[in-house]
C-alpha cells in the first residue's frame, strides 16, 4: 500500500497584497514537503486575522460565518486526502487541489450540490419555495455536524443509509419555537427536497447511482379544513366594530369566492381585472408559487367586494385592489375573527382556497377539471385533495338515488 510521510493544511492571509486592509486567504496543502496554494476567495481584515489559530478573531456573525467556511474547507480537503489514502492512490498536493476544485466528478460534495441547486432555482422558483429549500439545506448542515461529525460529505457517500439516518434525525428534531418534534409529513417534505437535489446531481453525472431509487415517500392523509355553508354565511353577515377585522374578513371572503391565494391577492391591481369573452369581469393573473396563468370569472359576491374597496385610501396608497397587511398579521387577525364569529376551527387564510374548492364549487356540482383550472393547479391530481364530498351533498345524492330506484320499482309493478 502506498503511504505518505507528511500531510498538512494551513491557512494564511496574503497581507503583502492586501487592499483596503483586506487580505485574501489561501489554504496551503503540503504533501511530502511539496506544497500548493489554493485561494479560498475570502478577504479578511488584516488586524482581525489570527495567524496562530488560522481563523478570524471576534464573535460577529461575519467572523462566525467565515470561520465556519474555513472549517468546512479544511474538513473537505482532509476527506479528499483520506479517500485517496483509502483507495491506495498516489497522493500529491496537486491532486488534492484538483479534486477540491471538482476537476474529478467524483469529488463533488453535498454542499457544492446545494450551492449549485440554489443558484439554479433563484430565478425560476417562487420566494416561498426558495425559502423552504433553505430550511431543508439548514437541516442537512445540522445533520452533518451532529450525526456525521463533519461539515460536508462527498456525493458518492450518499446512500440508502444516509437517507434513513437523515429521516431519523428529522423525526427527533425539535424546531425552534415548537413544543414537539416535526410531523411525519413535514419530514417527508424535507426528504422530497433532498431527493430533487440528488436527482439533479444524478442527471449532471455527479453521481453514478441514485440512492433514492428504492426509497418510497409515505404521507399521512390529513383532512383539510374548510368553512361550511353556515360558517361562511355567519362570517359574511357578521357586523365587525373594528375596521381592520372587517377588511381582513372581506379579503378572506374574496378568496373564498375566487380561490386566489393571499400572496396573489395582495399584488392584484386594476390591470388584472379584465372583461372576458362572456362580458363578465375576470381576474387574470399569474400564481406567484407556480407562475401558472390563472383566469377566474368573478361571482357577484366577489364583484361586490371589489366595488366596496374601490378607491379605499389604503388600497389607493398601495395601488392594489385591497388594503394589504403581512401574511403573519392577516393570520393572527383571522384567529381573532374566528373567536368573535364563533368559528371553532384553526382559521388560516389558506382555508379560503379549501372553502372555494369544496363549499363554493365542488359541492355545487362544478367539475373537478374546472376547479383545477380556477385554482391554477398544473395537475388535476393536485385538486383531488380538495375533492371531499360533503355529508349534506352525500345525503342528497343518496336520497335522489333512492327516488330513482323507487321510480323503477313502480314501473316494474305497472
Amino acid at each position: 500500500m502506498r503511504t505518505t510521510k507528511t500531510f498538512s493544511i494551513r491557512f494564511w492571509a496574503d497581507a503583502q497584497n492586501a487592499k483596503n486592509n483586506l487580505a485574501l486567504v489561501y489554504a496551503r496543502i503540503t504533501v511530502n514537503q511539496k506544497r500548493v496554494n489554493l485561494s479560498l476567495k475570502r478577504r479578511v481584515p488584516i488586524n482581525s486575522w489570527d495567524s496562530k489559530t488560522q481563523i478570524l478573531r471576534g464573535n460577529t456573525n461575519d467572523a462566525k460565518h467565515i470561520n465556519q467556511y474555513f472549517h468546512e474547507v479544511k474538513t473537505r480537503l482532509f476527506q479528499i486526502y483520506q479517500d485517496l489514502k483509502y483507495q491506495d492512490e498516489v497522493i500529491t498536493a496537486e491532486k488534492i487541489k484538483s479534486l477540491y476544485f471538482g476537476e474529478d466528478g467524483s469529488s463533488k460534495t453535498l454542499l457544492e450540490l446545494i450551492d449549485y441547486h440554489s443558484k439554479k432555482i433563484e430565478n425560476t422558483h417562487a420566494a416561498g419555495s426558495i425559502r423552504n429549500y433553505g430550511v431543508t439545506e439548514e437541516y442537512l448542515r445540522k445533520f452533518l455536524l451532529k450525526d456525521r461529525r463533519t461539515a460536508d460529505v462527498f456525493l458518492k457517500q450518499l446512500d440508502y443509509k444516509f437517507i434513513c439516518d437523515f429521516e431519523r434525525f428529522l423525526h427527533a428534531y425539535y424546531p425552534k419555537g415548537h413544543d414537539r418534534e416535526m410531523g411525519h409529513n413535514t419530514v417527508m417534505k424535507h426528504l422530497q427536497r433532498l431527493r430533487k437535489m440528488v436527482t439533479l446531481s444524478y442527471h449532471l453525472e455527479w453521481l453514478d447511482n441514485d440512492p433514492f431509487r428504492r426509497w418510497k415517500m409515505s404521507y399521512e392523509k390529513k383532512e383539510r379544513d374548510f368553512l361550511t355553508t353556515n360558517e361562511l354565511s355567519n362570517l359574511e353577515t357578521y357586523e365587525f366594530p373594528i375596521g381592520r377585522l372587517e377588511r381582513v374578513r372581506d379579503v378572506f371572503l374574496f378568496s373564498c369566492y375566487t380561490g386566489i391565494s393571499y400572496a396573489d391577492i395582495r399584488t392584484l391591481k386594476s390591470k388584472h381585472v379584465l372583461e372576458g369573452m362572456d362580458g363578465n369581469n375576470w381576474i387574470v393573473t399569474h400564481r406567484q408559487k407556480t407562475k401558472t396563468k390563472v383566469k377566474v370569472p368573478l361571482l357577484d359576491k366577489a364583484k361586490f367586494l371589489l366595488e366596496k374597496y374601490d378607491n379605499h385610501p389604503m388600497a389607493v396608497l398601495t395601488e392594489t385592489l385591497f388594503p394589504v397587511v403581512s401574511n403573519v398579521k392577516i393570520n393572527l387577525y383571522l384567529k381573532e375573527i374566528a373567536s368573535v364569529v364563533g368559528i371553532r376551527k384553526n382559521l388560516t387564510f389558506h382555508m379560503a382556497r379549501h372553502t372555494f374548492a369544496t363549499t363554493v364549487t365542488l359541492s355545487n356540482g362544478v367539475p373537478i377539471e374546472t376547479v383545477s383550472k380556477l385554482l391554477g393547479h398544473l395537475k388535476v391530481s393536485t385538486t383531488q385533495i380538495y375533492a371531499r364530498v360533503l355529508e349534506e351533498k352525500l345525503s342528497k345524492d343518496m336520497i335522489d338515488l333512492q327516488k330513482m330506484l323507487n321510480a323503477k320499482d313502480e314501473l316494474k309493478k305497472d
